[in-house]
């Protein structure tokens, strides 16, 4: 039995019966256990990494016990306490801190890089911010499902310098979302302490600048953690709103054990380890003879049994064989497709009133769909895409945003979690680098890691040609056909844009959407006046002929088919690929096969295109077919300028056709 000293933290039992008390001490010494565990397999080189929450326990058991079983928590590297309280399995947490396959991300990811659906957590991503703006999400979906739900989510004091934080607390108070932020304040970001990290006196000060609730608790006082905690979850059931709680404590070790701490001043480890939370609690037990020495000691022997039996049969688990297979099937969630055939009325639309059209059908369609983006509401979008939308689905569907796309693509993400579809109008495609992290390192990779769907579309209005100069012009789609996790759209015409979406959105896999802004109202076509669907991974044969083979997309299309109406000597196949990720290889090399020549032809600069990739698929799969080199044709190494004449210089529009001719006369 350890020795007893008197308490240094005050505990004020309240109206807690002793069966609540033994339970937090338990739940309390279970992950410390664990921890000291895993420390000794670390030094023998049993485990990989060990992020060390010891003297931070009171935080993660508090909060965890303090909200119901249903509730979505978002936990970080030194919450284990939230994890084991939540009564997940030792073998399956051993299973994921050795890689096994009985973890929860099949040897993918390490440590508490998961979540699990089953226990109602979510797990970190290295980056930190992301998920405070998940939380938002799920949030906004208990708002949404009026189920009366909180939801917390973990952040440490270095993690409330990046602007996902301040992005996340401003949408939380803009839409009042039931959700506790919580901070622990451990007081140092790895190896830099917090005066180099803010500057205010609290962090929890920064909740009045968003007209949130703020509160600060001794980080170490399990009784002060979980009373409040429980407390303030009750009251915002009643009445969601955020709050932010600051969680005075200290990080006792590295920030993960091979960092060490000798940037730490001897004295205040000492001073911390005297508040230490359990060795405090349980000399507060023994003094109010609330736990005895057997009991200790049966739950010290109870927690070695689980820990000695789960730590067998996780070493136990055969190592995993990689396969290729599961591996690349694991990286998007199946998609059951079904075909949707359209009637046979049609009207004519232009290329902007087809989106609208097909958008307003699928908000018809998913009841439960939610749209979000900048000024989408009353005022329409700047394109007019979802003029009318409030009236007819209601601002709960039809959210106007602050400017902040991480956070939204975040809330987004919270919404997936929820199992709520939703679609982010990025105001300009080009605005998507605000918001690139967690496209690329959150949805992108969700599923791959912890089968968790990324049920979102990003709505990417982009291109030139309308004189928007640098900022409102790129047609950016190789940052995420690069990304795996993402699908990539870019479709050409009206008819193909309405059905493409209606695919995208019923697909639970992440869509990037790319719309073309030159195309939304100069072209028009017939389309089908009712909901229908167009499969992804299938290109458009719009010519056919035996002399070379165009691919392109987007406006690239419009600009060949017209190269082609004023050289009618030519016989091409014209190949529009309507989606870039997944792409339709198959109809592209049996059309160069046909042909001997192939053009590429991309409104992106060229270095890095798409176009590349694709010149080096015919190269590896044509080569004993082909007549001549394979041709890419894109604009210029620039940024995209403003004025009209040098825009259309750097446009790969005007150099099209003489590239086209000086292959086929190679």
């Amino acid at each position: 039995m350890p020795t007893i000293t008197k308490s240094n933290i005050t505990y004020d039992k309240r109206n807690l019966n002793n069966k609540i008390l033994l339970e937090l001490y338990y739940n309390m010494l279970k992950p410390r256990m664990i921890e000291e565990k895993m420390l000794i397999l670390l030094r023998q080189g049993k485990v990989s990494k060990w992020f060390s929450g010891i003297g931070q326990e009171a935080i993660a058991v508090g909060v965890a016990m303090a909200l119901e079983p249903n509730e979505y928590i978002l936990p970080m590297h030194r919450n284990l306490g939230v994890f084991t309280t939540r009564g997940i399995p030792l073998h399956r947490l051993f299973c994921q801190w050795k890689g096994k396959a009985s973890g929860f991300t099949k040897g993918r990811d390490r440590s508490f890089h998961f979540g699990t659906q089953e226990y109602n957590l979510v797990g970190m991503i290295s980056h930190l911010g992301p998920q405070l703006g998940v939380a938002d999400g799920i949030a906004l979906a208990n708002l949404l499902k009026n189920n009366g739900q909180v939801t917390a989510v973990f952040t440490g004091e270095g993690g409330t310098s990046e602007g996902d934080f301040h992005e996340a607390l401003n949408v939380a108070s803009v839409w009042q979302l039931p959700v506790i932020f919580c901070i622990e304040n451990n007081g140092y970001g790895l190896s830099t302490p917090t005066n180099e990290q803010y500057h205010c006196r609290n962090l929890a000060d920064r909740g009045k600048g968003y007209g949130i609730e703020s509160f600060i608790l001794d980080g170490n006082n399990i009784i002060e953690t979980y009373t409040k905690v429980q407390k303030l979850a009750e009251s915002i059931r009643k009445r969601p709103r955020p709050i932010l709680i600051e969680f005075k404590t200290f990080r006792r070790r590295g920030h993960e054990e091979a960092s060490g701490t000798k940037y730490v001043p001897k004295q205040l480890i000492e001073e911390w380890e005297a508040k230490d939370p359990i060795e405090n609690f349980r000399s507060y037990l023994y003094t109010n003879k609330i736990l005895s020495p057997s009991i200790d000691e049966a739950y010290i022997a109870e927690i070695k049994a689980e820990i000695d039996s789960a730590l067998e049969s996780a070493n136990a688990e055969p190592n995993i064989i990689p396969n290729e297979t599961t591996e690349l099937s694991d990286v998007y969630k199946s998609f059951d497709y079904k075909e949707i055939s359209p009637n046979d009325k049609v009207e004519d639309l232009r290329f902007v009133d087809a989106i609208s059209q097909g958008l307003k059908q699928s908000m018809e369609k998913h009841s439960d769909l939610v749209i979000m983006g900048q000024d989408i509401a009353e005022y329409g979008g700047v394109f007019k895409i979802t003029e009318g939308f409030v009236k007819a689905f209601g601002k709960n569907r039809v959210r106007n945003t602050p400017i902040c796309e991480s956070a939204i693509v975040e809330a987004a993400m919270g919404l997936s979690i929820s199992g709520i579809k939703s679609v982010v109008e990025m105001q300009f495609a080009d605005f998507v680098t605000s918001g690139f992290n967690p496209v690329v390192n959150y949805l992108a990779k969700s599923h791959y890691r912890w089968q968790q769907q990324a049920d979102v579309v990003l709505r990417m209005p982009c291109g030139g040609g309308v004189a928007a100069g640098p900022f409102h012009s790129q047609t950016n789609e190789a940052w995420f056909t690069k990304t795996p996790g993402l699908k990539v759209v870019y479709p050409a015409f009206p008819y193909d844009a309405k059905g493409l979406l209606a695919t995208a959105i019923n697909d639970p896999n992440p869509v990037l959407f790319f719309e073309h802004k030159a195309l939304y109202r100069s072209i028009r076509q017939d389309v089908p006046t009712d909901y229908f669907t167009i499969p992804f991974g299938k290109a458009a044969v719009l010519n056919e002929g035996d002399s070379v083979t165009i691919i392109t997309y987007g406006a690239g299309v419009h600009w060949a088919i017209n190269t082609l109406k004023k050289n009618v000597d030519i016989s091409a196949d014209l190949l529009d690929l309507r989606t870039l990720q997944p792409l339709d290889k198959e109809t592209i090399i049996n059309s160069v096969k046909k042909t001997g020549r192939a053009i590429i032809l991309q409104e992106d600069s060229l270095f890095g295109g798409i176009a590349s990739d694709l010149s080096a698929l015919l190269m590896e799969e044509c080569f004993e077919f082909l007549d001549a080199p394979v041709k890419r044709v894109a604009s210029m190494e620039t940024p995209i300028p403003f004025i009209g004449q040098l825009e259309d210089q750097y446009l790969a529009k005007g150099k099209f056709e003489n590239a086209l001719r000086d292959l086929l006369a190679y």
